[in-house]
């Protein structure tokens, strides 16, 4: 897990100084980013919840992702990302989201969704919702460690758009 405890706490230490909290909705990676957030010592703090909704039916019961969706485009694309960052949303006390679906293998991709294709969803509360799509090369567990650190690189990055207005200057000593 190269750099991605590095990650997670300097993602930590901005929300704490944003007032920002955290959820996210995960299906390729099960969890892996909600882990990832939460052996950061004191991510209780910044971290509200993690939905792992791994089968279809778990994105619909527990995010709210639309049936017509799911069978219009699938699970690995930019419109379940999106419907899954926006489920979670609402369904967390967190300012910020993110979701991730992919198809991290060995099988399951096709011509249009190779193996390595993952799609993240970033929504906040004062940002409204972006998605992009990356396709990471290597076997199963290097596509999902790929996710986990890009992830985390997406929510810090969402930061400023997201919490910049609530975050304060420290208070000079002396």
């Amino acid at each position: 897990m190269s750099g991605i405890d590095e990650l997670s706490r300097a993602l930590g230490e901005a929300c704490v100084r944003a007032g920002v909290k955290l959820a996210t909705a995960e299906s390729c990676t099960g969890g892996g980013v909600g882990e990832a957030i939460t052996r950061t010592p004191g991510s209780s703090a910044w971290f509200d919840r993690g939905f792992v909704t791994y089968s279809n039916y778990a994105k619909v019961d527990l995010l709210g992702v639309k049936q017509e969706t799911l069978g219009s485009h699938g699970a690995v694309s930019e419109p379940v990302a999106r419907e899954m960052a926006m489920g979670a949303l609402h369904q967390s006390d967190a300012d910020l989201v993110v979701a991730v679906t992919g198809v991290a293998g060995p099988d399951g991709g096709t011509a249009t969704k190779p193996v390595g294709l993952v799609w993240f969803a970033f929504a906040s509360l004062e940002g409204g919702c972006q998605s992009r799509f990356e396709v990471f090369g290597g076997d199963r567990a290097a596509i999902r460690e790929q996710a986990v650190r890009e992830a985390l690189r997406g929510l810090a990055a969402m930061l400023p758009a997201a919490a910049l207005s609530e975050v304060t200057p420290p208070v000079k000593q002396g």
